[in-house]
Parts: structure tokens; C-alpha cells; sequence
């Protein structure tokens, strides 16, 4: 019984992850058209962390 419960809290932890290289993604591409590529990835990076932290925030 504790086994499930941690295997579904466990999902939902590495659900909420991909959030990180979804924004690494988005930032590259926004990067990628200013012209101005690391500035995009360290802008997604940061926003893929917060979304993150946000997803982690309101799980229940």
C-alpha cells in the first residue's frame, strides 16, 4: 500500500520535470530568432524551473 503511494508521487514528481527542457526548447528557439541564442536558453531555462516549481506547488 505505501509502495503505490510513493510510486504515484514519484510519477507525478518526474511528470512535472519536463517542463525543464520544454522550456530549454522554447528558449532556444526564441534564442534562435533574436539572434541571440545563449541569452534564450538561460531564459528558458529559468522559466522551465519555475513552471516546475509551480507544478510541484499545486499537485495534490
Amino acid at each position: 500500500m505505501e509502495e503505490q503511494k510513493f510510486e504515484r508521487k514519484k510519477w507525478k514528481k518526474e511528470k512535472g520535470a519536463i517542463f525543464i527542457p520544454a522550456g530549454l526548447f522554447l528558449g532556444f528557439g526564441i534564442g534562435f530568432a533574436m539572434n541571440n541564442i545563449p541569452a534564450g536558453l538561460f531564459i528558458g531555462f529559468g522559466v522551465g524551473f519555475f513552471a516546475y516549481a509551480i507544478s510541484l506547488f499545486f499537485e495534490k
